[in-house]
């Protein structure tokens, strides 16, 4: 026989089986057990699908059992969606005469769609509850979903049925330009704290024009999506510090997922692209996490990237990706990174003080800090390094050597590192990683344990046991480490003040 006739058969047969209405079942008694008592849907946009969750409903007695509703407390006007064993019962909401197997169980799925008006003002919860049968034999599971009031910034259909796109290095991408006096959003140059933004496309600053994130305000990129600050144009991250573990002053980017499973996960969402010419950007207290490249910095018009108290967590290629550019850091984070965590490629200028820049991702040809003077192509382009200069910084990772040093001959190549802790065992015998050559280096400490609070959570706090405690320069000191704690001296190396660890 052929496999088409018995699959046919097969399918048949299971189809005639489930229909059966001749079950010998009794009423349910409610006795029911359930996989959880209360399924929480995590954080979803007002107006935004959430993804589907799993409840599951088990009959552990000897009988089959006939439920007589599944619904929910809100009935019909639920914001909530479910099915119960792939039916979908009255338009996903109420369920009759449901057939439960002795020792079986139904797989209820449900997701939501619900309004920020729908939710409690207070907290902004949305909550209803599954009620399965009535009377003495009712029992319930809470729903809860915390809705997020957001304004959503995306390409605008035009008038010719197209979406609208930029275009830079003639490649055209699927985005628009913020416009500052939008007739819905208002002014979308300034990011303010009152309202999440979601972001679809890659949102594009006009030329000439500065973008600007207030203190708190919360940026979540769609895939595909971030961020592009074209020539001429600026960008201006005033985050401050923040007294919770909230980050309730910090700017933020991420990607737009919200489920707890998506919190860790690199490349949900693009970048943040500063183009060759854009100018004069102040960067403070920002996080970015789970980007494809968290910095894309393409050159410089003589001005510098000023990058303060910031985090870059759980990028797919690079934290920060610098080419040709001119930056000034300091107190900044930069945690795994599927290629690196800090690039400063193709030559340029750059200074990092009390940094901590770290990559412990599970690859194979990752490092942690990878120092150019010039672009990879056919015929190799190069550009003067003219500084690259580390102070009292630490820079360590998974592998026996996280510095990268790739000099060509033609070009100028400045580097040095001046009381910093590294994670590097190449031969000597490379004058590049000459550790005893002061010109490059000075008071080096290498392979040697920051032992960090917690890599994998991305708390990269040391204490007292660290190597890095008490190390550092007072030359160089910046006197508030990242969280606004003050350094003690001799100070500590990295961005944070060395602390007590919690028990």
């Amino acid at each position: 026989m052929r496999p088409f006739s018995l699959l046919f058969i097969f399918t048949f047969l299971i189809t005639i089986c489930s229909c059966r209405s001749d079950f010998s079942t009794v009423p349910s008694s409610g006795k029911l057990a359930f996989s959880r008592d209360t399924v929480f849907l995590d954080t979803v946009f007002s107006t935004i699908s959430s993804s589907t969750y799993l409840l599951k409903v088990y009959n552990h007695s000897k009988n089959d059992i006939n439920i007589p509703t599944i619904q929910f407390s809100k009935g019909l006007n639920s914001k909530y969606r479910m099915t119960v064993d792939g039916m979908q019962g009255e338009n996903n909401k109420i369920f009759n005469n449901v057939v439960l197997l002795a020792k079986d169980s139904l797989y209820v799925f449900i997701e939501t769609t619900p309004n920020i008006a729908d939710a409690n003002p207070d907290d902004f919860l949305y909550e209803d509850t599954i009620e399965f049968d009535s009377g003495n034999n009712l029992q319930k599971v809470t729903l809860l979903t915390l809705v997020k009031d957001a304004i959503f910034l995306y390409p605008k259909r035009l008038n010719n049925n197209k979406t609208e796109t930029v275009t830079f290095d003639n490649t055209e991408l699927n985005g628009f330009y913020l416009d500052e006096n939008d007739p819905v959003n208002g002014n979308e140059l300034h990011f303010t704290n009152q309202k999440s933004y979601v972001i679809y496309g890659y949102a594009t600053v006009p030329e000439g024009k500065k973008v600007i994130f207030d203190a708190g305000s919360r940026v979540y990129f769609h895939a595909n999506s971030g961020l592009i600050i074209p020539q001429s144009a600026s960008l201006e991250c005033n985050g401050s510090i923040s007294t919770t573990s909230k980050q309730e002053n910090e700017v933020i980017f991420e990607g737009d997922r919200q489920e707890a499973d998506y919190a860790n996960i690199p490349g949900q969402w693009a970048t943040i692209w500063l183009r060759d010419g854009s100018t004069n950007h102040n960067i403070n207290h920002l996080t970015i996490k789970n980007a494809t490249i968290g910095l894309k910095i393409d050159g410089h018009d003589q001005s510098t990237c000023t990058i303060k108290n910031s985090q870059i967590y759980n990028s797919s290629n690079y934290g920060i990706l610098a080419q040709n550019a001119k930056i000034a850091g300091e107190n900044i984070v930069i945690n795994s990174a599927g290629k690196a965590a800090l690039a400063c490629t193709y030559g340029g200028n750059y200074l990092f003080t009390h940094c901590t820049f770290n990559n412990y991702w599970n690859g194979v040809s990752q490092t942690t800090l990878s120092i150019s003077n010039y672009k990879t192509a056919a015929n190799p382009e190069i550009m003067a390094l003219t500084q690259a200069t580390f102070n009292n910084c630490i820079i360590y990772g998974a592998y026996s050597n996280e510095l990268n040093l790739d000099k060509n001959a033609s070009a100028l190549f400045e580097y040095q590192f001046n009381n910093c802790l590294l994670k590097d065992e190449t031969n000597s015998s490379n004058p590049l990683y000459n550790f005893d050559d002061n010109t490059h280096y000075k008071n080096i400490i290498t392979n040697q344990n920051p032992h960090f609070l917690d890599i994998a959570k991305n708390k990269l706090n040391i204490n007292n046991t660290s190597a890095a405690f008490a190390k550092g320069n007072p030359a160089y000191l910046i006197p508030l480490d990242i969280n606004g704690k003050t350094r003690t001296l001799p100070p500590d190396l990295g961005a944070y003040q060395s602390m007590p660890f919690p028990e």
